[in-house]
């Protein structure tokens, strides 16, 4: 008998991804989402999740789609990314898909090459493919990808040469004394 992966279907867009089925926590209804100052636009904000503060992405604005805003459809996974509970709304969750191992393939170099590691491969079921993806790259991807090329190395820099009191160039004054 051949092995199966278990998936969570769901739908962003037109395009139907999925994740392990042990990487989630909880599907649950939009609640009222709270706004966090200066947040990525693709994080929406946070919920209190049965007393736990839990982050929400939107995943159309985390693949580049424009947002359609919230309908009676719309639902958040909830998934556990570096040790805490994160949420990811999607327009639909679809159902619990068995793919066998050997209707999933490697995501093409492309993807890898293109910016895309958070796909992991595709698999074939009932005639279409559905996305797989990692959801500690989905979650982690635009930390990495945009704010440590745009932001960290100022962030570093800022370090570097800033103290905790916003003193400019605290760093470099004490490598010119130490000289």
């Amino acid at each position: 008998m051949s092995r199966e992966t278990h998936i969570v279907g769901f739908r962003v867009g037109r395009e139907t991804y999925g994740v392990p089925i042990t990487s989630l926590h909880e599907i649950v209804r939009v609640p009222e989402i709270t706004a966090v100052p200066d947040a990525p636009d693709y994080l929406e904000g946070v919920i209190n999740l049965r007393g736990k503060i839990v982050s929400v992405v939107d995943l159309r604005k985390r693949f580049g789609q424009p947002s359609t805003g919230i309908d009676r459809r719309s639902r958040i996974l909830v998934v556990e990314h570096r040790g805490r509970l994160a949420g990811m709304i999607v327009d639909s969750a679809s159902e619990v898909l068995k793919i066998p191992e050997s209707e999933i393939e490697a995501a093409p170099a492309m993807m890898q090459e293109g910016g895309l590691d958070c796909v992991t491969g595709l698999g074939k079921y009932q005639g279409r493919l559905i996305i797989l993806l990692d959801i500690s790259k989905v979650l982690a991807a635009r930390e990495v990808g945009n704010e440590t090329a745009a932001e960290k190395p100022a962030e570093k820099t800022a370090a570097a040469g800033i103290g905790k009191a916003g003193t400019a160039g605290a760093g470099t004054k004490g490598a010119a004394a130490g000289k």
